[in-house]
């Protein structure tokens, strides 16, 4: 790719630890990330196919005249706006036809939520547009000029983290919705709001570049003093949880009047103050992050479904290598191989597909009973690994009570939620040079890094994160809230 995402440095910035905001930020005690203390990567043997070989980087350089394509997640806290704020782009680039948006219109006024219409674009099933909230991962693609973008709609209930952390590790950048109007921002912002939680997370899944759509902003007459009170706040925040300043972007608009969406705003309350960027025009300007074309195939299953003919769908995203119609796959843990019959990117027919894209693949040769969200489908001559358990770095959160050997959670990979127990507590380490502070804590507190060793229920795949980071990545949680980060040290059965 032309231009050099951000280097590999830069992408593991250091994932700093959430306190109370009433204390400085806290430069000091910022992890210098897990990420970096893991060795150099294993080496990869370059697979000879027999078929003729695509040259898939020259080939990416010409797909989409030359677009780039990025994953966006949006995510806030439930009720910034999210849907409708999104929905409210995509009719105004185009994307859905008046028809379409007149139907919702009349539709969500006969139920009584008419500010709801442009939400019902992405929110699509009937319970989501009765309770007037997103539950599950919206998923839908626009251009700007640069970008091919597929947008994911993230659930911003407490309730649907688990969607949302699924939507979060296939996205490359994210646009965090928070909400301007009095008490609505301070609700979402402190304990027990989401803002805090879902900024944390996608820094943590390795989102590193981040717009923050400061919504609502015609509820407070568009007052800069306001727009400033929150900046500063989630700053702070923001750079506590490991974003550099010079990747977030603050941008003030109104989801429902579509002010400063596609085109920078013509109200005078807001230019007389405001002459940045559009929310369109900033979400053109993120940088393309790296992807792993040269790496063996990997892809994570989001969702199986049957198909007409003979064979079933799978849909993912490609987290590393290439694609092509014809090729033998091996699908991790079940161990079963498969032949692709078919490639469909954005819902078009497609010959082949690589990193970054997400697909959905015809297969067939296996029992679409074998496979399960979160299987992984890879290159049968440079398997993943799989096991049930494994050894990992670990960074906690803000938690309540101490984590113990014995200790059960629910262990967040990629699309993949399995219970897991932690067995074994085996060293707490330096923040940030990584050495061994002390061997064989007797339990773990918030704040502090650790090295453990996690058992889960059923073997899943997953990889080292020196060798593949997107795949190396992991969350922890327990009883409803996020209490850990990690990465992947060692596997060992």
């Amino acid at each position: 790719m032309p231009q050099k995402g951000i280097s590999a440095g830069d992408g593991n910035a250091n994932l700093g630890i959430i306190e109370a905001p009433s204390k400085p930020a806290l430069s000091s005690q910022t992890v210098q990330a897990l990420e970096e203390q893991t060795a150099a990567p294993t080496p990869v043997k370059k697979s000879g196919k027999a078929k003729q070989q695509i040259d898939v980087k020259a080939e990416l350089e010409k797909r989409q005249g030359g677009k780039h394509l990025l994953n966006l997640v949006v995510i806030g806290h439930v009720d910034a706006g999210k849907s409708t704020l999104m929905g409210h782009l995509l009719y105004l680039l185009g994307n859905i036809n008046k028809r379409t948006m007149h139907k919702y219109e009349q539709e969500s006024k006969k139920a009584g939520k008419a500010s709801f219409a442009y939400a019902w674009v992405l929110d699509e099933t009937g319970e989501e547009r009765e309770r007037g909230v997103t539950m599950d991962v919206g998923m839908t693609k626009f251009e700007t000029q640069t970008k091919v973008i597929t947008l994911m709609d993230a659930p911003g209930h407490k309730d649907f983290i688990p969607n949302m952390i699924t939507g979060a590790a296939q996205a490359d950048v994210a646009i965090l919705v928070v909400d301007a109007s009095r008490g609505e921002f301070e609700a979402g912002f402190e304990t027990g709001g989401q803002t805090r939680e879902h900024g944390l997370l996608v820094r943590s899944l390795g989102v590193t570049q981040l717009a923050v759509a400061v919504n609502k902003m015609d509820q407070v007459n568009w007052k800069q003093e306001r727009f400033l009170e929150i900046v500063v706040k989630l700053g702070q925040f923001l750079k506590q949880a490991g974003f550099k300043e010079s990747d977030v972007a603050y941008i003030p608009t109104s989801g429902l009047g579509g002010e400063n969406l596609v085109t920078r705003s013509q109200s005078s309350e807001l230019t007389k103050w405001y002459e940045g960027k559009c929310l369109l025009e900033q979400i053109d300007s993120f940088k393309p992050p790296q992807r792993s074309v040269d790496k063996p195939f990997r892809l994570c299953v989001s969702d199986v479904f049957k198909d007409q003919g003979s064979g079933f769908c799978v849909t993912g995203k490609i987290e590393a290598g290439y694609v092509q119609v014809g090729d033998r796959l091996l699908a991790m843990p079940p161990n079963e191989t498969c032949t692709v019959k078919g490639i469909a990117l954005h819902d078009e027919p497609v010959d082949w597909a690589a990193a970054g894209d997400h697909i959905s693949l015809t297969l067939t040769g296996m029992d679409i009973i074998k496979i399960k969200v979160g299987c992984i489908f890879c290159c049968p001559k440079e398997p993943i690994k799989v096991c049930t358990r494994f050894r990992a770095r670990l960074l906690i959160f803000n938690i309540e009570i101490p984590i113990t050997k014995g200790f059960p959670v629910l262990l967040h990979y990629q699309t993949v939620s399995e219970p897991a127990t932690i067995r074994r507590l085996l060293s707490v380490l330096h923040k940030s040079t990584g050495e061994v502070t002390k061997k064989k804590p007797k339990c773990l507190v918030k704040g502090q890094n650790a090295l453990i060793e996690l058992e889960t229920q059923r073997p899943i795949a997953l990889e080292l994160y020196k060798d593949f980071k997107e795949l190396g990545r992991f969350m922890l949680r327990y009883s409803g809230s996020t209490i850990a980060a990690g990465v992947v040290t060692e596997i060992k059965e």
